[in-house]
């Protein structure tokens, strides 16, 4: 049933219907009866009800067509606003960038990146940016898009983003905002966060909104909550890597509970020029926003001895908890491939490692690829010091 559109699911009686999308198909709408339900609707771009947002010079990005779309755009446009500094504006702001295409990166929020790292590593992202030629504006909510000329000239051709702060007028302007779950199907059915994502039991189960769990109702992926290791608690972190553990997961427990979830520090990791970044668990500013008392420790050193023939420097941030000394969070920073560090930390925080563990935790030496104290253990050590 390809090219097909579920139009509304009902679980009580166990159907849902469905139509065509494809002319040569049946327009009719259609019955299908289920026993068990996988909901893995993935999520779609948030769409703020902006004035002129519908200009066909304003592309959103999520999807193949949409990444085709500006790809081919790209080809002309001398000039783009891409507004929303997370990962995917950044990446965008950067590609546009190389290519020689005179770029403004528009976000709300005071850094780019600031739901992914804190400031120990955004001010070198800032800085490469800067180096690039892309204007930051920054701290500036976007209030309405209006048509304007492009650089052909030609009124109409172009778009001019303005801010409550300024303007910026360029050929396209490329919409990052971030993205909700796509579940409207089953609205006032399962038990969702106030974002519209499903939460999941251990076993990926959905529930009805008294809490009472289904066994022939799954959810994985965009469309569904994760268990947040660092906080304990359900939250929304529409990630790859957690699409494809839940998608594991349902197909180990579709006929009973059988392998229960082990939760996520939602790892990650993104390269910007020649900056290396990565991430797992919280970054202080998200420990603030959720109100969890947490500590943050950075130190900076090479990577290797400086004995050998090179070596480059590494920031590394550890984010812990002064109450049980739990380590919370970490990132990375480097022009040198850092990106398995987070992976380190992550197994750590599932274990439930303190700053103390980590700090003497068996990490190899050898000065091809580290110093005797490896920056993972020597920020866990700082931390020991600090506490």
């Amino acid at each position: 049933h390809m090219r097909t559109d579920v139009t509304s699911v009902d679980l009580d009686a166990r159907t849902l219907t469905y139509r065509a999308l494809d002319e040569a198909g049946d327009p009719a709408e259609q019955t299908l009866a289920f026993d068990k339900l996988v909901v893995t609707t993935g999520s779609r771009p948030v769409i703020p009800p902006i004035p002129g947002i519908d200009s066909p010079h304003v592309l959103l990005c999520k999807n193949w067509d949409h990444a085709m779309a500006i790809k081919e755009r790209a080809g002309s446009a001398k000039s783009a606003v891409v507004i929303g500094a997370g990962y995917i504006g950044a990446e965008i702001a950067e590609q546009f960038s190389e290519i020689g295409v005179k770029t403004t990166l528009v976000d709300a929020l005071d850094r780019v990146l600031a739901n992914n790292f804190d400031a120990t590593i955004t001010d070198d992202v800032e800085q490469a940016f800067d180096e690039h030629g892309v204007t930051l504006a920054l701290g500036q909510k976007v209030t309405a898009f209006r048509p304007a000329a492009g650089s052909d000239g030609i009124e109409g051709s172009g778009v001019t983003v303005v801010t409550e702060k300024g303007e910026y007028t360029a050929d396209v302007a490329i919409l990052g905002a971030g993205f909700r779950p796509n579940t409207a199907l089953f609205a006032d059915q399962l038990r969702m966060l106030k974002n519209g994502a499903i939460v999941i039991d251990d076993y990926m189960r959905a529930s009805l909104p008294d809490n009472t769990v289904l066994d022939d109702v799954f959810a994985a992926g965009d469309s569904a909550t994760v268990r947040y290791n660092p906080t304990g608690a359900d939250d929304y972190i529409p990630l790859a890597t957690n699409a494809v553990r839940q998608g594991l997961l349902i197909g180990e427990n579709i006929v009973a509970a059988t392998k229960r979830y082990p939760g996520t520090q939602a790892t990650s990791a993104v390269q910007l020029y020649d900056l290396a970044m990565s991430a797992t668990g919280l970054t202080a500013g998200g420990a603030k926003r959720r109100g969890i008392a947490a500590k943050s420790t950075t130190i900076t050193q090479d990577y290797r001895p400086d004995f050998m023939l090179t070596t480059t420097p590494v920031t590394t941030t550890l984010v812990w908890s002064p109450v049980t000394r739990r380590i919370l969070g970490a990132q990375f920073l480097s022009k040198h491939d850092i990106s398995q560090a987070a992976n380190v930390v992550s197994v750590a925080i599932q274990a439930g490692f303190t700053i103390d563990q980590l700090a003497g935790a068996d990490l190899f030496f050898q000065p091809n690829f580290s110093q005797p104290i490896n920056f993972v253990g020597a920020v866990a050590i700082q931390a020991v010091a600090e506490s």
